[in-house]
């Protein structure tokens, strides 16, 4: 048997779309799973070939130790996702799959190949993080913060099995969460399009609307709800990555020229 690839470790494709002709990178929130994005692929199959990262310590990766840091969950992730260039790519990622997401896309652009869009979703833009102690409060605490931001089915607190299995991964997803510092330097190539839920207690508008710092190319989308607004509105935020990825496919996108399976968006 063959030894697993990166791509292989990092990514799941649960509805497999060899004849896609773009693919879709989607990044969790902290204490999130592949399997966040399934309903995703289900609705995006087989137009788009969703990928969605699986990071250690949870589910099929539950005995690998976590990766507590965004810049080095971005390192890993993009010699996971460089062989699969050979197709046009957005990034889709929810709060620290945001954080994660933008790292992601500055490797990618720093190899050549320019993701047709980063979709920066209930995070403030990279350079107003600031920071956050929930890492640092004990398992009650933790847990009292996760349950009150929603996302994780709270029924899986009360099981004290359940819980000590995925309690080390949420703990690990908020250290690299909260203790991620932005490294100023050039901006994105590729557009930006932030989504935010209007009443997010951790990110405002006007933070969401901040990426457009980012890149030359921003657009933000603002929808009724909070942190968890993707689970009232999946219809429409599905509905703007399919519109997206049809723009990529009747022309509106082309090869960069700095190489053969890079895309950037055309002006005008």
């Amino acid at each position: 048997m063959s030894a697993l690839t990166d791509t292989d470790l990092w990514l799941r494709r649960f509805h497999p779309a060899p004849e896609a002709a773009t693919r879709l990178v989607c990044l969790p929130h902290a204490g999130g799973a592949a399997t966040y994005f399934f309903g995703v692929s289900k609705a995006l199959s087989p137009e788009i070939d969703v990928l969605a990262a699986q990071y250690p310590g949870r589910q099929d990766r539950l005995r690998e130790p976590g990766v507590p840091s965004v810049h080095d969950l971005a390192d890993r992730l993009a010699a996971a996702v460089l062989p699969l260039a050979d197709r046009p790519i957005a990034i889709f990622g929810h709060s620290l799959g945001a954080s994660v997401g933008h790292e992601l896309a500055l490797r990618l652009e720093a190899e050549g190949v320019v993701p047709t869009g980063l979709f920066a979703s209930g995070r403030r833009a990279p350079h107003l993080n600031r920071g956050g102690r929930t890492h640092l409060e004990d398992d009650a605490g933790l847990v009292a913060a996760v349950r009150k931001l929603g996302g994780t089915e709270s029924a899986l607190f009360d099981d004290p099995d359940v819980l000590a299995m995925v309690l080390p991964s949420i703990r690990n997803d908020y250290v690299a969460a909260e203790t991620y510092r932005y490294r100023p330097g050039p901006g994105l190539r590729c557009p930006i399009v932030a989504l935010v839920g209007d009443a997010d207690p951790k990110v405002t508008v006007a933070e969401a609307g901040a990426w457009a710092e980012h890149t030359p190319e921003f657009e933000l989308a603002t929808y009724p709800g909070d942190h968890f607004y993707l689970n009232q509105h999946a219809h429409d935020v599905q509905r703007r990555l399919r519109a997206h990825a049809k723009a990529v496919v009747t022309g509106r996108w082309e090869p960069s020229h700095a190489t053969d399976v890079s895309f950037r968006r055309l002006r005008g």
